[in-house]
């Protein structure tokens, strides 16, 4: 039997291997990249040259729970299983969701049934019991600004690839959470860079598109040091190549960075592994950037650059300001580097 709460990754594994699957897969959760790519993997896992007899792909609002299960309870066509997709399957009422557990309860060993429910949480106690019973759930939960580093960091080691710190926060920066363009981004550097290479500032400048030298980890870092020149350089950069350098990320990186050195300021054990604990971070390499920023900035500057911020969001939306965001950006820059802690 299959792990029941198994990882993406492990999922992944799981189909390829075609060994020891499970009768039943319950797929739901926010993120549709993962569900979408679960779904082709159960899909290849009928030969082509069998897919009209033993590949069955239904959708939940065009086909009946009974079609499902009597579907189900067929046996293959001359071959080892049959596989059946439920899509959609968020888009029926719980109630009718839910009679699937009559079959989950007892289901046939020779099919594989898949219910995906995109982009939602599952309905159905019952049948999420009777999945947790005798087969697998896999929640594809949406990524948060806070993790989707390490989830970078391990597609990147997946891929065989090794990254430069610097490029990690530049790929972090440039497409954010949005994981179908990470995953095309990250495959395009494995093909161009081949196994085993590094992953460098100069290679993301050169193969995706960022500048090495104007992106928001140079701005961080001119931030933490208070280098005005270098940081008023940058923003202006920024202006001119709006496109890549939106103000919403780099704002979210500086709130991001001081949220941050507020709980470093805070944090009780002052050793790096408690700083490392604290922030949750998982190189000591990263701490750098705060230790830098703590002499620079007190925690009542902290607190006033925050607010800062935030007051930079609610006028960068029109409210009470008519800027350009750019000039509100150069304003927040002047701000932070002023900050004098008064709260």
């Amino acid at each position: 039997m299959a792990s029941a709460n198994p990882s993406y990754p492990e999922l992944r594994r799981q189909i390829a291997s075609r060994s020891s699957l499970s009768p039943v897969y319950l797929l739901h959760g926010e993120e549709g990249y993962y569900i979408d790519e679960l779904v082709k993997a159960f899909e290849e896992l009928v030969p082509e040259e069998e897919r009209d007899f033993n590949l069955y792909i239904l959708y939940a609002p065009e086909s009946g729970v009974e079609t499902v299960m009597d579907i189900c309870h067929r046996y293959p066509m001359m071959a080892e299983r049959q596989v059946v997709i439920v899509k959609e399957a968020q888009a029926i009422r719980a109630d009718q969701l839910n009679k699937l557990h009559n079959y989950v309860a007892q289901p046939n060993p020779t099919t594989v049934l898949v219910i995906s429910c995109r982009g939602a949480q599952a309905k159905g106690k019952e049948l999420l019991a009777a999945v947790k019973k005798n087969g697998v759930i896999f929640e594809s939960k949406r990524l948060s600004e806070r993790n989707v580093l390490p989830v970078i960091s391990d597609l990147i080691k997946e891929r065989k690839l090794n990254v430069d710190v610097k490029a990690l926060s530049m790929l972090r920066d440039y497409i954010g959470t949005d994981l179908s363009r990470l995953y095309n981004e990250i495959d395009k550097l494995a093909l161009i860079l081949g196994p085993g290479a590094m992953i460098t500032p100069e290679a993301v400048e050169r193969n995706i598109g960022i500048s090495k030298d104007y992106n928001n980890f140079e701005l961080i870092d001119a931030v933490n040091s208070r280098n005005a020149a270098k940081t008023f350089t940058i923003v202006e950069y920024f202006r001119n190549n709006p496109k890549n350098n939106p103000t919403v990320m780099t704002v979210s990186s500086l709130f991001n960075q001081f949220s941050n050195l507020l709980i470093y300021h805070y944090t009780r054990d002052k050793t790096q592994s408690g700083y490392m604990d604290a922030l949750g971070l998982r190189s000591p390499w990263a701490l750098k950037g705060y230790e830098v920023a703590a002499r620079n900035y007190n925690v009542r500057q902290t607190i006033e650059i925050i607010s800062a911020i935030r007051e930079f969001d609610t006028r960068s939306k029109g409210i009470g300001s008519r800027q350009n965001e750019y000039d509100l950006l150069k304003d927040l820059m002047f701000r932070i580097l002023t900050a004098r802690g008064i709260i």
